[in-house]
């Protein structure tokens, strides 16, 4: 069931139309030679298309002097408020990684159930050597709150696929409820082409979109839940009956205790994304003293250790 965040904004819903998926096959590569073409960063968006949200159409250098790699995007964004503290190329289309499996969880969310028992298919297999998994093979069974907390804390790629097979039948009808959704609440600068964010030219979203995303997202209890654990354990079955573990430590190196948010901030929870070509990306959902609720988002960051120092000085911006 739907449950308002106390501190959430409602949601306007915008019409416009977009192409469709595209592409159908499960796009796995992590190669350098794909690149996400920049246009004009007001391509496709509607300034001011909902009163409810923050918005902006330019940078915003904010008070503290906090600076992102120039290569980078970045934003902070004020739910309670309606303001946007801090942007630097918000609407620049960028690959966001495993920041996509945000989406993922909202769509799971809002069209499955946390009961469901998910029986994956051999699909689960076809990942990328080197991407991050718990192991899935056909056959294996587990509920679709297990698969909720692989995908957002172990951000499991495997599960991503078994999720989107689960609810709607095949990953590109998955994926075309992900590109709905996004249109939905006025991502218009995103496009996505699989449930996890391993890299293709077509698959790109934005830093302000990726605020959009995560502030309906944030409208569900379970992922609100999910996205504040530091670890995760549990148990499933193969397809043969036997138990399977899982074990799992958060990717958030601010929930881990790694890297700390200004002394005022609490940090709620977030997701972390990381390929070659997306670079290092981060989301934050964090609160004030106050108790009043922000997003903050880096897409594009060069290296783990600095996109987390980025965010604690951004962060600054908030006090």
């Amino acid at each position: 069931m739907k449950k308002p965040f106390v501190f959430f904004i409602s949601i306007i819903y915008c019409s416009v139309i977009v192409s469709g998926c595209g592409k159908s096959g499960l796009p796995m590569d992590y190669k350098e030679t794909h690149t996400i073409v920049s246009t004009d960063r007001m391509d496709n968006f509607a300034t001011g298309f909902a009163a409810d949200l923050a918005v902006t159409d330019s940078n915003v250098d904010g008070v503290t002097g906090a600076t992102v790699e120039d290569t980078s995007a970045a934003g902070i964004f004020d739910i309670n408020r309606r303001k946007v503290l801090y942007a630097k190329d918000v609407h620049e289309r960028m690959a966001p990684a495993s920041l996509t499996k945000v989406m993922t969880a909202l769509v799971a969310i809002k069209y499955g159930n946390a009961e469901d028992l998910i029986t994956c298919s051999e699909n689960v297999t076809d990942i990328d050597y080197d991407a991050t998994r718990i192991g899935l093979k056909a056959g294996d069974q587990l509920t679709m709150n297990q698969a909720l907390h692989a995908l957002l804390i172990d951000s499991a790629n495997d599960v991503a696929i078994a999720i989107a097979e689960h609810v709607a039948g095949d990953v590109p009808s998955f994926v075309d409820l992900m590109n709905e959704e996004a249109l939905a609440i006025g991502a218009t600068n995103t496009h996505f082409v699989n449930p996890h964010g391993l890299t293709d030219d077509d698959h790109y979203t934005t830093a302000y979109d990726l605020y959009l995303i995560t502030n309906e997202a944030i409208n569900y209890e379970l992922f609100n839940e999910i996205i504040q654990m530091p670890e995760y354990e549990s148990v499933y079955n193969d397809a043969a009956g036997n138990e399977k573990s899982m074990k799992f430590k958060t990717t958030n190196l601010f929930l881990r205790g790694d890297y700390s948010a200004p002394s005022n901030m609490t940090v709620i929870g977030g997701k972390t994304g990381t390929t070659s070509v997306a670079g290092n990306c981060l989301i934050l959902v964090v609160r004030d003293t106050q108790g009043n609720p922000y997003i903050a988002v880096i897409l594009r960051a060069s290296t783990r250790a600095l996109v987390n120092e980025e965010m604690a000085d951004i962060l600054r911006e908030i006090s």
